[in-house]
Formats: C-alpha cells, sequence, structure tokens
C-alpha cells in the first residue's frame, strides 16, 4: 500500500502510531483532536478514525469527559496475545496447506514476492502492509471463516507491535525468510509443516522476545523520565 494510496486518516494513524511506539509520545499523554486536525492540517474525520484505529488496536484510550490518552503498555499481556496469535496463525496454515486453491496460492505468492520487493527496497513501512497481506492471504486459504476472523481480531490489536519488531535490525530480512520456509510449506501441502513454522513466525521467544521488551520498555521511557 504505497504512502499516496493511503488515506488522510492511514496516514495520521501510521504516524502517532510511529511517535507512540518510538516513544515521542508517553503513555498517558493526551492526545486532543483539534490540535493533532492542525498539526496534520486534516480535518475532524480523519482525525477521529484515526483514533479509533488507535484505540482498537489498544495503544489509545478514550475517557468519557475527559478526553484521549496514550495508552500504558503491559508486556505481560502483549506476551500472551503473541502467544494466542500464534496458535491462531499456526492453525490457519495449517488449514491452509490442505485446503488452499490454485488462485489462493498464486495470489500467496504474488504476497510474497511484493515482501521480498519491500525488502529488497529496504522499506520497512512497505514491508509491513505487504506483510499484513500475506497473512490474509493465509487467512483466507484455510476456508474457515471463524478461524479467519478471530486472527484477523487478535492481529488488528497487535500490529502495532509487529510493527515494532520490523525495525529491530535485520528483522525485516529474517522475516521474509521465514515467510518463504511458510509458503514453500503451503505449496507442498505440508500442514504439519505451515504450521509450525507460522506459529514460530509469530511467537516472540528467545533472542526476538529481548529485543521485543527492549523495544517496549523504550515506548515507556519517556514517561518515566518526566514521571
Amino acid at each position: 500500500m504505497p504512502g499516496s494510496k493511503r488515506s488522510n486518516a492511514q496516514r495520521l494513524k501510521d504516524s502517532l502510531e510511529d511517535d507512540i511506539i518510538n516513544g515521542r509520545r508517553s503513555p498517558g499523554e493526551r492526545l486532543d483532536p483539534e490540535t493533532l486536525g492542525q498539526q496534520y492540517s486534516v480535518s475532524r474525520t480523519p482525525v477521529r478514525e484515526a483514533i479509533q484505529q488507535l484505540v482498537a488496536s489498544g495503544l489509545v484510550t478514550v475517557s468519557p469527559k475527559k478526553g484521549t490518552f496514550v495508552a500504558k503498555v503491559g508486556i505481560d499481556q502483549l506476551i500472551e496475545m503473541f502467544e494466542v496469535m500464534a496458535e491462531l496463525e499456526g492453525m490457519c496454515g495449517r488449514l491452509a496447506a490442505r485446503r488452499i486453491t490454485e488462485q489462493e496460492l498464486a495470489m500467496l505468492r504474488d504476497a510474497h514476492q511484493r515482501c521480498e520487493a519491500a525488502a529488497q527496497a529496504g522499506d520497512t513501512d512497505e514491508y509491513y502492509y505487504e506483510n499484513e497481506g500475506f497473512h490474509d492471504c493465509i487467512y483466507t486459504a484455510s476456508h474457515n471463516t471463524f478461524l479467519a476472523s478471530e486472527a484477523r481480531q487478535l492481529k488488528q490489536r497487535l500490529k502495532p507491535y509487529r510493527r515494532l519488531q520490523l525495525q529491530v535490525r535485520q528483522r525485516m530480512h529474517s522475516s521474509l525468510s521465514e515467510h518463504q520456509t511458510i509458503f514453500d510449506a503451503i505449496n507442498r501441502g505440508d500442514a504439519p509443516g505451515a504450521q509450525q513454522a507460522l506459529r514460530d513466525h509469530v511467537l516472540i521467544q528467545g533472542e526476538r522476545f529481548s529485543d521485543f521488551v527492549s523495544s517496549v520498555r523504550r515506548m515507556e521511557a519517556p514517561a518515566s523520565q518526566t514521571g
């Protein structure tokens, strides 16, 4: 999804998301819609839509009569959510390996190639969006509407943090390599292999766990420094 094709609401959401996950906006900081509109030269509607998207992903909270605030991140809850996400994606991969159609396989291949192009260009933002498309192809190919719906809902909550992971050095290229393993398993109909590959791709463990916690702590640092 090239930047030129993103709506004002999407661009504003991306900017605020970047500010939050990189610690430029601190947990508990108030977000004034009117001020945001002036800063980003957009009307009230895109601001409202952007805030709604950030609320859905858990980065922002809205308190009646008080205002809109940057949410405080709970690492324990995030890790638990990633654990569940890993299992959901693994199930989608297992079913996709058994049920994917030739047309869906072609779409998955195209999505993987777009991820590859973004990675070769070193464009983490573009990779972030193409990565979402890659995973969505797998949800669809599972041919389990309920499972796909649950996976998409949780993915929406975790999108900012999956994006945060891509900022870790070499993570984008590691992610692309994992995509190749996932695609190959689905392509050859290896259900257990696809399930394990997707589970490992999403699960935060080992060095990735340390990197992730460090990144989230960086988000919280400005609040503790000013508190």
